[in-house]
Order: structure tokens, then sequence, then C-alpha cells
């Protein structure tokens, strides 16, 4: 099953204060299928990030149709979505992995993990034993769990993105170098979990810098090179 189709998607950036037009990326078309992993890489500022970032709705496109096939709104153009379509579906279907974190004020680490499935209804207490079991398979040492991040590593930082993100289990998930800070031994269990997903069905769409890593997780790769796939 198609789950994702994107077609002509273009993002540019105007510097007002330069008035000048940075271009990010263009005429971006793919399709992405149930349980299916596509990997995009390319150098830095390439425009990578702009596509999973136009999917999420961070960013608004220029142009170009992102159509997903959701479960709450069958097939839906997420450049045209509204709001209120968009923080249901990254609620409850599309998960996000971002290389900085992201933490409500006088949040703990275990309450940031937690929060991904309390606001899908999932019961408190049912919601701390995932949690405690998430960011134990990510190695937060368990004295982390109830202080306030901003204090972590950069590597402890992402570990606790992937454990928010992919505690929900969510039907699509974008992943922006999952594996940056990370030590070979995390780089193992980020690997593992995402064949689970797989498994499950989850689709993913991710951007790698470390082509090792990739082998045998994606099952096609895109090299992006001045805005568009090479």
């Amino acid at each position: 099953m198609e789950i994702l189709a994107i077609e002509g998607l273009t993002k540019n950036f105007y510097l007002h204060n330069l008035g000048k037009t940075i271009k990010s990326c263009r005429d971006i078309g793919f399709t992405l299928h149930e349980g299916e992993f596509i990997g995009i890489v390319g150098r830095s500022g390439a425009g990578k990030s702009s596509i999973l970032k136009c999917i999420n709705r961070t960013y608004l496109p220029l142009q170009g149709t992102i159509v997903y096939n959701s479960q709450a709104f069958g097939p839906i153009d997420l450049a045209q979505a509204d709001e209120r379509q968009m923080l249901q579906l990254r609620r409850y279907e599309i998960g996000y992995v971002a290389q900085f974190l992201n933490v409500m004020p006088r949040t703990t680490a275990k309450e940031h993990v937690m929060s991904a499935l309390l606001e899908i209804g999932v019961a408190a207490g049912e919601a701390e034993r995932r949690a405690k079991e998430m960011l134990d398979y990510f190695r937060l040492q368990e004295e982390l769990w109830d202080i306030y991040p901003q204090t972590f590593s950069g590597g402890e930082r992402l570990r606790l993105n992937l454990a928010h993100a992919m505690v929900k289990r969510p039907r699509l998930m974008l992943l922006d170098e999952p594996t940056a800070s990370l030590d070979n031994k995390t780089k193992v269990l980020v690997k593992d979990i995402l064949q689970q997903l797989k498994e499950e069905k989850t689709s993913m769409l991710g951007i790698f810098h470390d082509l090792e890593f990739m082998e045998g997780v994606c099952d096609k790769v895109f090299n992006m090179s001045e805005g568009s796939f090479a």
C-alpha cells in the first residue's frame, strides 16, 4: 500500500534583510509504501531536512503535493492540511526524530517520553511502564529519568528524542540524522528498533551521513545535490 506520494515539492526561503531568495529543495518527487524505508543522503545544505520538515509541516512548501494516506482523514495533501488536522496526525500517526531536543520546561526525561503516550489516551500507569522500557532500551541511566534533560549531553538528548518518537510506534516515521552524536553500541540499538518498526509496517523516511549504518536498513536511497535528487 502506498502511504506517501510526493510530487513537485519545492521550498525556498526569503531573507528579508538581504532581499535574497535561498533555494532549499525543488521538484522533489517519490513514493513511500507501507513498511518501506527510504534514505536520503547528500552534503550539508543540500535541502534534505527541508523535505522532512515540509512533510511534518514545520515548513510550508512553496509548491507541490504531499499526499499521505492517513487513518484519520484518508488521503490528505499535507501541503494543504489545516493546523487541526496536522496536530492530530502528528499526535497519532506521524513521528519525527529531530537532531535537537525540544522539551517543555520543567519536564523530566521520563515525563517527556510518557507525554507522547498520555496525549493519545494511554493510561498513566501503562504510559509510565512503556516509557521506562524505552528509556532502558536506549540505555539512558535510571538516575537520569527524573532529571530535566537540558543538562544532558548531545548523545543523551538524541537518545531521548528517539525514545519519545518511537514509544508510540507511529505509522510514518521521519528521522533527521537519528545516529548523530551516538556511539557505535547505541547505533546498533537504533538499527534494531528500526528493523522492528519495519516488521510492524511502520513506513520511514530518514536522512543519514552514516552510509554504513544504512546498509540493510533502507530499501531505497536517494542522493540529493543542490536541492534535487541526483
